[in-house]
């Protein structure tokens, strides 16, 4: 809460006996405040030993089993005097960025550790809103999968610890297909026997919002191309790498190979399309195995998952998941440190993982009895492995947006493919001016 500004002309009339002796307990304040820290002015070199109670923040809870809460509750058993309270966020993504985003611009420090999206990393750690995870507050990660590292690192410093990931597999019907293509140039080669069974051929989330820059990325990176160089703000799509990516896209949906109606497509309607046994191929995330598998499902029995394809081999999928970060106004970050340190131990990853959340520790991959839950882990294993975190750039949304109006005027024949790659350019150079 903003004071009120003190008129001169009152300040005038206090007594200067009363102005000396606020003046000394200013300074008193101060003091004791400076103390109380651990040193230096800046937030993330303060409250460095602090110990005690923390609140953890993340969007909703959707698992079946929990698994948020069971984390916490298996925290709070063996830490009594540090005690971790949830605060449950909406599940809305827009929502819980704008809700930390308020957190953070007011430097209040009652969130102590939240998990964040993926590409919100390097805007938070740009703004010194998140602590870094170096010298003293450094953590392992080399039981880790390398992608979901990168995705929380900005900069070349690790700034959160990545709690959940997720990636991009290729859905596709194996009584149609006996074996999983490999490349883009397989799979579309295969769209005739699509068409002789009266469906369509390949599908993604080809919408204008958040999916349509996952998809594009993924073709475009698949091809060699980026978008932003190592400083977050170079842009670095106009190549001929990224052109090669995004027709692939537009030719396809073109020719028919991708139907009309997938422009209209998020993941509900993709998913959709596929179960009911519209679509031969459907780029999507493993949340869908469960809908396709269902006895609802027309196509039940008869489809498998594959890494997505690339130029030459295995593509690049786009990474999803959360990144957990200490907050740089949080009073007890020995306390968080040592959680974001418990999130990513082998014990807690079992409860991610239990929970139909992919793991970022790669031994989850290969345990029998997760495998027999969720037969799409070692296809997912392989997605991950070789995922690509979307531009890792402090000024994403501007980014994203530059991404996804310039790949659906492409799509919908209002741009070629190079004026589409050149506003993409131009719109992430605009981005970080």
């Amino acid at each position: 809460m903003a004071l009120k500004k003190v008129s001169s002309r009152r300040s005038s009339l206090m007594p200067r006996a009363a102005l000396a002796a606020a003046s000394v307990a200013l300074l008193t304040a101060t003091f004791t405040a400076s103390c109380s820290s651990d040193s230096g002015g800046s937030p993330t070199s303060q409250n460095l030993s602090g110990r005690g109670p923390i609140t953890y923040v993340e969007g909703k809870d959707t698992t079946e089993t929990g698994a948020v809460k069971q984390l916490i509750e298996r925290w709070n058993a063996s830490h009594p005097d540090e005690q971790v309270t949830f605060k449950e966020q909406s599940n809305d993504a827009s929502q819980q960025y704008d809700d930390l985003v308020e957190h953070m611009r007011s430097k209040q420090s009652d969130y102590d550790v939240f998990a964040m999206d993926v590409p919100w990393t390097a805007e938070f750690a740009a703004k010194g809103w998140i602590q870094p995870l170096k010298d003293n507050f450094s953590i392992d990660t080399s039981t880790l999968l390398s992608p979901p590292v990168a995705s929380a690192t900005y900069n070349n410093v690790l700034y959160a610890a990545p709690r959940n990931t997720n990636g991009g597999l290729l859905f596709y019907r194996k009584d149609l297909v006996p074996n999983a293509p490999k490349t883009w140039t397989e799979m579309l080669a295969q769209c005739a026997t699509a068409k002789q069974n009266n469906i369509g051929c390949y599908a993604g989330q080809l919408a204008p919002y958040e999916g349509l820059t996952v998809n594009t990325a993924e073709v475009i990176n698949a091809f060699g191309g980026t978008f932003v160089g190592a400083d977050g703000k170079t842009p670095t799509v106009n190549s001929p790498q990224s052109r090669a990516g995004l027709e692939q896209l537009v030719s396809a949906y073109k020719n028919g190979d991708i139907p009309k109606e997938a422009i209209t497509f998020k993941e509900p309607e993709s998913g959709a399309a596929f179960t009911q046994g519209k679509l031969m191929f459907l780029r999507g995330w493993p949340s869908t195995y469960g809908d396709a598998g269902s006895e609802a499902s027309v196509v039940k029995d008869k489809f498998a998952v594959a890494p997505l394809p690339g130029e030459n081999g295995v593509g690049a999928s786009t990474l999803g998941g959360y990144n957990a970060a200490i907050s740089a106004f949080s009073k007890n970050k020995a306390t968080s440190l040592d959680f974001l340190r418990f999130l990513i131990s082998e014990d807690a990853q079992h409860i991610v993982a239990a929970g139909a959340l992919p793991s970022v520790r790669a031994s989850m991959y290969d345990d029998p009895a997760l495998i027999a839950k969720m037969p799409y882990l070692p296809a997912l294993k392989d997605s991950i492995s070789s995922a690509v975190p979307r531009p890792v750039t402090p000024f994403y949304p501007a980014v994203s947006k530059a991404i996804q109006d310039n790949a659906y005027a492409a799509l919908n024949g209002n741009k070629s493919v190079d004026d589409a790659i050149t506003g993409m350019q131009k719109g992430i150079e605009t981005a970080g001016s």
